[in-house]
């Protein structure tokens, strides 16, 4: 169950609470209502920062924002005071062009400001445009190539059961990019050596970089694909702040196996022209599609 203490944005954590290390995180919301309404607010500054900057991956940003916000929410341990702190739990974003998404959560928690944001994807800017742990805090993990993240992930697990630590590991990764062969490597391994601690997150938004999955290369049932290598498999909308936060729970609280959360979820969504269209895969909004994009999450 997530934390209720009759707060109502990021800014009005109690002081003395947001001074201790945090077990659950930085975001204390009363309800999934205003966890959504932080969803609604990370959007806004996706669509911003790649408009701002022309260039950008909103469309896969947008599926996974609600699954993000939802974890940072609950049971993610992170103290936005020392995003360093070694025992904190680690959050890897595998599909790293999805960096935005986490911009933005980094910028509601108040880690990163708002001209980070504003300067993504420009020479030496602390927001690159795929995620990378050297030039951002909060961040656990150099994006590049698609596919190593679970196993970075599964590496970061070893590393808490050796230091007999009660950190979890969440590796996010796209459906598209379950076409590499290192993600199944990883999930055997993990299977193999019985890591409960790392739990993975598919983005199931069925459009990869250029086309929807069933023209490009259709993965089939990845769900099923995880339980023939020994995963515990939860099935959820994506979108729905209940089905995310239990399956956050039970993937946490549950050490005996790993976990892949399948997340059904759209591309784009929050705004109408993005859901569903494979052209905002890596493009960015122009100027009248900001307009009407920020109406539509206003």
């Amino acid at each position: 169950m997530y934390l209720s203490i009759g707060v109502t944005s990021l800014q009005t954590i109690n002081s003395q609470f947001q001074r201790q290390v945090f077990k659950w995180g930085a975001i204390i919301s009363q309800s999934e209502t205003q966890l959504m309404e932080i969803a609604r607010k990370c959007r806004v500054d996706i669509v911003e920062m790649v408009h701002k900057a022309g260039a950008g991956h909103p469309g896969g940003s947008l599926s996974a924002i609600d699954f993000i916000v939802g974890l940072y929410g609950t049971e993610f341990r992170f103290n936005v005071e020392n995003p360093d702190w070694e025992d904190r739990d680690r959050f890897i974003m595998s599909k790293g062009h999805a960096s935005p998404a986490v911009y933005s959560m980094l910028h509601q928690l108040g880690v990163i400001s708002k001209g980070d944001i504003d300067s993504f994807r420009t020479l030496g800017s602390t927001c690159q445009g795929h995620v990378d742990m050297k030039w951002t805090d909060g961040v656990d993990f150099s994006a590049g190539s698609l596919g190593m993240g679970l196993s970075f992930g599964l590496g970061c697990a070893l590393a808490a059961r050796m230091d007999s630590s009660e950190r979890n590991i969440w590796v996010m990764i796209g459906d598209g990019e379950t076409q590499e062969g290192q993600i199944w490597e990883a999930a055997m391994a993990a299977d193999f050596h019985k890591v409960g601690n790392l739990n993975v997150v598919i983005d199931r938004n069925r459009i990869q970089n250029d086309d929807f999955m069933e023209v490009q290369m259709e993965i089939g049932d990845i769900g099923e694909k995880f339980r023939s290598f020994g995963w515990k498999v939860l099935e959820i909308d994506g979108h729905n702040m209940t089905e995310i936060i239990d399956s956050i729970n039970e993937a946490s609280n549950n050490q005996s196996e790993p976990y892949a959360i399948v997340a059904h979820t759209i591309k784009g969504k929050g705004v109408s022209f993005m859901e569903n269209n494979p052209s905002f895969h890596g493009k960015a909004p122009s100027d009248d599609e900001l307009i009407i994009a920020l109406e539509e999450l206003s």
